[in-house]
């Protein structure tokens, strides 16, 4: 079964990063939401995909400079504030899963504290460019689920998992055929595309085998999911 992750709640439909577009994702049908977050200068989890506040708020600075209660004044979209890491999980726990993806190196440790704080395992993926990163917290945390995220298709995709200690890659969908799918699924692994917005690009995706689908647009794509496929949302 693969399930539809809102990319960034959801980016193309509503503020990205926001307690509003993670619930109108989930409202509408995605199985998780993936979010970003970076550290603030009194060591919080502050979920917004830049360094700076510049894109998509109307502040500017760079999100390491700012407390939390700093950034939470400034407008991310329709009224929205920037969400702290602990909110979202509040809003999406026991409605779906978490794709953390990790920014910087410096945000590791404060999330792996928080998911050993509230039990979060099962709730939390975490993913990163930063394959040495993901490697370290599965090391150091093996309860911890995780994936390595890469633009690009991989020659081995066996060898990068191992590599990064990971079973789950994510992957641009523009690099992901049926022979590297399948020959993922050959040696354990999952797949995660990212990011299909629109149902003609979808089609050869769904019958992969993928463990998810990320997408801007998590309303437009349930939505056409619900009509072509049975049981289209959240899972395929």
């Amino acid at each position: 079964m693969t399930y539809i992750i809102g990319h960034r709640g959801a980016a193309a439909e509503e503020p990205e990063n926001t307690l509003r577009g993670f619930r109108y994702a989930l409202d509408r049908g995605a199985a998780a939401v993936e979010l970003d977050v970076h550290l603030t200068r009194d060591g919080r989890l502050a979920v917004i995909h830049d360094e700076t506040v510049d894109r998509t708020t109307n502040g500017r600075g760079r999100v390491k400079d700012f407390t939390l209660a700093e950034l939470q004044r400034l407008d991310a979209g329709r009224g929205e504030r920037i969400p702290a890491l602990e909110e979202v999980v509040e809003l999406v726990r026991g409605r779906g899963q978490l794709l953390v993806e990790l920014k910087h190196p410096d945000a590791a440790p404060a999330l792996l504290r928080l998911c050993r704080e509230g039990g979060l395992f099962e709730e939390i993926r975490a993913i990163s460019f930063w394959h040495p990163v993901i490697k370290s917290l599965k090391e150091e945390e093996p309860r911890l689920r995780t994936g390595a995220l890469m633009v690009g298709c991989p020659a081995d995709p066996g060898g990068l998992a191992r590599a990064a200690l990971t079973d789950t890659l994510v992957l641009n969908y523009r690099y992901v055929h049926r022979e590297l799918a399948d020959a993922a699924h050959r040696q354990g692994l999952k797949v995660i595309v990212w990011n299909i917005d629109d149902p003609i690009s979808l089609e050869p995706y769904t019958d992969m085998n993928l463990e998810a689908i990320c997408t801007n647009r998590p309303g437009e794509i349930i939505n056409h999911l619900k009509t072509t496929h049975s049981g289209g949302a959240p899972g395929l």
